[in-house]
């Protein structure tokens, strides 16, 4: 059993069977100021850990349920979505809007000084004027979220996620893009991140105090940040 030391920290994270999230729960787990971290999916994870509590939530149109679950935490990381194709138009803003939105409703309600941090991604269109679904559905859902109080509150907007371990990819582009990974790195660095780069530093972020009110990292103000870490060691 784990026993919660002194100001560390309850963290949720939603989406920790996905790739940036189930990198970001395997930091939070090691993570030493990190005394919580309660994992809400719709799979289980298959593993166990004495400071991990799993909330299986398959419902993401109505949080409710999960509100107790969501009380007095500190932060959470929301990396719950889906690909492009993979879904049809309607059930891909459903998910990368109608949920985002809901799930932060009830954070918010329920431990109202937690920070919240969006998986987001490079191309995001608050105007809405984009032909790109994804752009505008994520667009629409950091416009939604920077309308609600959370006293601190970031977007995060990757480029390519490099997967890191190998995996069934979910399209030509996807399988293209890892193929010439090593030379696309080179030639476009900003245009590139590590997916469990990724999933420290939203986790980092997310546990630091500071920094009212929101922020958006770009794929190179992420890169940036971890390389300050890194020189900061």
């Amino acid at each position: 059993m784990s026993i919660p030391v002194a100001g560390q920290k309850r963290l949720v994270i939603v989406g920790a069977t996905g790739m940036v999230g189930g990198f970001a729960l395997r930091y939070a787990l090691d993570h030493p100021s990190v005394a919580r971290v309660t994992a809400i999916g719709r799979r289980k994870l298959g593993i166990s850990h004495p400071k991990l509590n799993e909330v299986l939530h398959r419902d993401f149109a109505d949080c409710s349920a999960i509100a107790e679950a969501l009380s007095n935490q500190h932060g959470a990381v929301f990396c719950l979505g889906t690909y492009t194709g993979a879904v049809s138009d309607k059930e891909l803003r459903t998910i990368t809007v109608d949920y985002t939105v809901e799930f932060a409703r009830v954070l918010l309600d329920r431990s109202p000084n937690a920070a919240f941090s969006f998986l987001s991604g490079n191309g995001a269109d608050p105007t809405g004027r984009s032909r790109m679904a994804f752009a505008r559905y994520k667009g629409q859902a950091e416009n939604a979220l920077f309308a609600m109080a959370f006293p601190r509150f970031y977007i995060f907007r990757p480029a390519y996620i490099y997967p890191v371990e190998p995996r069934k990819e979910p399209n030509f582009s996807y399988r293209l893009l890892r193929a010439i990974y090593p030379a696309f790195r080179l030639i476009f660095p900003n245009l590139v991140i590590a997916a469990d780069d990724l999933g420290r530093a939203m986790v980092d972020v997310t546990m630091r105090h500071g920094d009212a009110g929101g922020m958006v990292f770009e794929n190179r103000d992420i890169r940036v940040m971890l390389a300050s870490r890194d020189t900061a060691r």
